[in-house]
């Protein structure tokens, strides 16, 4: 090396503390960025609503034959006769969670409720490779609420966001609800689950939620109005902190490499990206996006105005190789790398970067690496049309294969359904200790 390092040691010298700015001395501190700003047309909120459109006409369109088919049983097979419509198994996602553990513990397909199943691993994977993209693009639940939400912003200029103190805990209700349907269902033998989904009240389960609705009582009605008065509120409020279906998905979707991904070279730091989040993350502070509560709804990345600083997308090599050595350095010291229990401290965390890419700027230049820190993010990324098209390939694929396969539909003689549907309140549910469950 033609040029060598030297330290001079100064005696007697003060030893200065590091300083650890507060976020918002640390925005103060930020220099000002030039805006490169996006020529492309932004998209995926259009292509988003129109599945969320597309998949709650198609829930309307199931719950209406599937009501036809039991006025068909109702009317005693007076009325015309249809196809039990499979799809509106959809909506009882614990019996899907009961099939599945059958399923892995025996290695046989349920024979009853079998769809419920499927569209459980359906969303499964869909919240593993694409986040909680069935909460944002599909679920009929969510799509209500959103618009609930969006009412409540154009009447009153804005939605509510609970203190922190509060939030947290309500947010844990749904891991509370997911976490007692988790051990019901593993309390459970496979022989335990058939017999419950073979007796009266599983193989009607799906009548019994439809009539929940049908015959609502006073107390149904008030709770479903509070709910939706909340939801005008508050963003979402039924998915953030109740529902444990989403509580479930979020969890798969935690392992997702897929994440929103910023680039902090070309980031302005104008915050619309966190103003926009339905699921208020702080998406312009991370470097990348790992929480629960993301569901991939692409809002954040609809609102960038910045070109190539904010994406869905796959890590790049450069990350991993980075990830994994940084690993090693926090396993080593915690506390330098700015992460103590996941929370970054930005004064740490990010000086460190910053040191890091003044390094590098001086050995290679700074335009050399912020164009290759452009390309690290770009290069991996998902655009909202792929990510659209996986959503729709793995959803008419996995349902495709069941119904070609003859797993699909549940195949009862009519004579029982004849029996049950009619008589829907005969059906008590199956409690632990049961003798029907040890058949």
């Amino acid at each position: 090396m033609a040029a060598q390092l030297q330290t001079e040691i100064v005696p007697n010298a003060p030893l200065v503390p590091p300083t650890v700015l507060t976020p918002a001395a640390h925005k103060q501190a930020k220099p000002k960025k030039k805006l490169v700003r996006r020529t492309d047309k932004d998209y995926s909120q259009a292509l988003r609503r129109s599945y969320q459109l597309g998949f709650l006409l198609l829930n309307v369109f199931l719950g209406s034959v599937f009501y036809l088919w039991v006025r068909h049983y109702e009317t005693g097979m007076q009325t015309r006769v249809v196809a039990r419509p499979a799809g509106v198994e959809g909506w009882l996602p614990i019996a899907g969670l009961m099939n599945l553990k059958y399923l892995l513990v025996t290695g046989h397909v349920p024979a009853v409720h079998p769809a419920a199943m499927f569209l459980l691993i359906t969303f499964l994977a869909m919240a593993f490779l694409f986040r909680k993209a069935f909460c944002g693009w599909l679920c009929p639940i969510g799509t209500f609420s959103e618009y609930l939400w969006l009412a409540g912003r154009k009447l009153f200029g804005k939605n509510f966001q609970l203190p922190r103190w509060l939030d947290i805990p309500l947010r844990g209700l749904k891991y509370l609800l997911l976490a007692f349907f988790m051990w019901a269902v593993s309390s459970m033998s496979a022989s335990a689950i058939a017999a419950f989904m073979r007796s009266p009240y599983g193989i009607i389960a799906d009548v019994k939620m439809l009539n929940f609705f049908r015959n609502i009582g006073q107390t149904g009605l008030i709770v479903l109005g509070i709910l939706v008065i909340a939801s005008v509120f508050v963003q979402n409020f039924w998915c953030r902190y109740l529902c444990p279906y989403g509580a479930l998905l979020g969890l798969a979707s935690f392992f997702s490499p897929l994440r929103i991904r910023r680039n902090e070279a070309t980031c302005i730091d104008c915050e619309k990206c966190a103003k926009a989040c339905p699921a208020w993350l702080p998406v312009d502070r991370l470097a990348s996006i790992k929480s629960a509560e993301c569901t991939g709804c692409l809002e954040c990345v609809a609102v960038c105005p910045a070109k190539g600083a904010l994406q869905m997308a796959l890590p790049s090599l450069s990350q991993l190789l980075y990830l994994r050595g940084n690993v090693i350095s926090t396993e080593a010291f915690p506390s330098a790398s700015g992460r103590e229990c996941g929370v970054e401290r930005p004064g740490v965390s990010q000086d460190l970067r910053s040191l890091a890419n003044h390094n590098e700027r001086s050995q290679f230049g700074a335009s050399a690496h912020e164009s290759s820190s452009s390309r690290a993010v770009s290069s991996r990324q998902i655009p909202a049309w792929a990510m659209a098209a996986g959503i729709a390939v793995l959803f008419f694929g996995i349902v495709g294969f069941a119904k070609s396969a003859g797993y699909w539909n549940t195949d009862l003689p009519r004579s029982i359904y004849l029996e049950l549907v009619p008589n829907p309140d005969q059906a008590s549910h199956p409690m632990p200790g049961d003798p029907a469950l040890k058949r």
